[in-house]
């Protein structure tokens, strides 16, 4: 099986110019870095809502894209992603609010010190991508039944995603095209895979709106991709740097190399 001949246009990390390794390395430690900072961001943006802020769970996705349905937006964030913001005595302060009704005659004795003091410097309204909290009308919809992110949301959300991920991938899975990997179905099937599940990311959010149980593909999709990257990122790097050719490719390697 190692024995097939390769490609004409086929080269190894180690027949590359070391400025091209060099190179490749340093976008692939920097894609390796934003990727897991990626991750933190989606732990610390949907973990908790489902009220255990330990893990990430199915029920935490359902929540994120299609509501609680039992609770208001605002107690779903302040359980998930808003839970370290407040104290918990305030935090219960605010759940005691909406639970009575979210009064306005109630909101300007008990919310705005809290909101002033804890929210508005982010939720003041000056940026459209977080939800404005200043003055009673705009924090009551919070207090209203949380239905999941909205489709606007979604729709700006996911053009991001698509393009973002199409990039990094593109530029991991072009490094990795230099790797040695046999059989050759299953390289290619690493190469491919990752913009297979890009796409039904995506497109399960959507899904997962209107039927919760679909959240479970959210995770796998998220777990594939990642799974992906990894694969590739760690063998690209150890065979730019620490693999040995197999004989039958290092035969020519002095002629072929090049000094950059």
């Amino acid at each position: 099986m190692n024995a097939q001949p390769r490609h004409r246009l086929y080269l190894h990390f180690q027949e590359l110019p070391w400025s091209i390794r060099v190179l490749y390395t340093a976008t692939l430690l920097i894609l390796g870095t934003g990727y897991l900072f990626a991750l933190i961001y989606t732990w610390t943006s949907h973990a908790g809502r489902d009220g255990n802020a330990s893990s990430l769970s199915v029920e935490d996705i359902v929540i994120a894209y299609s509501g609680s349905q039992e609770s208001s937006r605002l107690e779903a964030a302040l359980r998930g992603p808003m839970s370290r913001m407040l104290p918990a005595s305030e935090v219960s302060e605010i759940v005691a609010w909406v639970h009575r009704g979210a009064k306005q005659a109630d909101y300007e004795i008990e919310m705005k010190p809290i909101l002033e003091k804890r929210c508005l410097s982010c939720h003041d309204g000056s940026n459209p991508h977080l939800i404005n909290m200043a003055g009673y009308d705009n924090f009551a919809k919070t207090a209203e039944l949380d239905t999941g992110v909205d489709v606007h949301t979604l729709v700006r959300v996911s053009h991001i995603h698509l393009f973002g991920l199409t990039f990094i991938f593109f530029i991991v899975s072009t490094i990795f095209s230099h790797a040695f990997v046999r059989p050759v179905w299953f390289k290619c099937g690493v190469v491919g895979l990752p913009f297979v599940v890009i796409f039904v990311d995506v497109g399960s959010w959507y899904v997962t709106k209107v039927f919760p149980p679909f959240a479970w593909v959210v995770m796998l999709a998220g777990a594939l991709m990642g799974a992906c990257f990894a694969y590739m990122w760690i063998v690209s790097m150890y065979q730019m740097w620490f693999y040995s050719l197999p004989e039958h490719l290092a035969r020519d390697e002095v002629s072929t190399r090049l000094i950059g």
